[in-house]
């Protein structure tokens, strides 16, 4: 009876870190081609800026399921699961391409290149699709 216990036991355990194994959800670079546009207290265009930044996003695979119910209307119970970002950090990015409203660059005064704070992945994780309560 204690043999196979341990066998079940062993099994369930086997069988848990195989799922955890083929889930790859993970954070990684990517750059991202960013243009803003500022405007003064009248609403007229005072630059342009753009850049390529390189920052965080999820990227990867989760397990999921659906399997057979009696309980549910459709006849299965899905177990969705998503790569999704599990915290998020303020990134000071920037822009060093700036022009004036005539499209010429802007080479000398502190408007020639613009600083944006963006929010990016710090970590990703699985999450059940649809869960925005965390």
């Amino acid at each position: 009876m204690l043999q196979s216990y341990f066998i079940l036991l062993f099994l369930c355990i086997s069988s848990a870190l195989a799922q955890q194994s083929d889930e790859n959800c993970e954070t990684l670079p990517f750059q991202l081609h960013l243009i803003k546009e500022e405007y003064d207290e009248l609403g007229r265009l005072q630059r342009t800026c753009d850049g390529e930044v390189t920052v965080n996003k999820c990227e990867g695979f989760c397990n999921s399921q659906v399997q057979p119910s009696v309980i549910t209307p459709t006849g299965f119970l899905k177990e969705c699961y998503c790569c999704r970002e599990s915290y998020l950090k303020d990134t000071l990015v920037t822009l060093s391409h700036c022009y004036d409203p005539d499209g010429i660059r802007l080479m000398t005064s502190e408007l020639a290149t613009m600083d944006l704070r963006l929010k990016e992945p710090a970590e990703c994780k699985c999450f059940k699709c649809g869960d925005f309560s965390r």
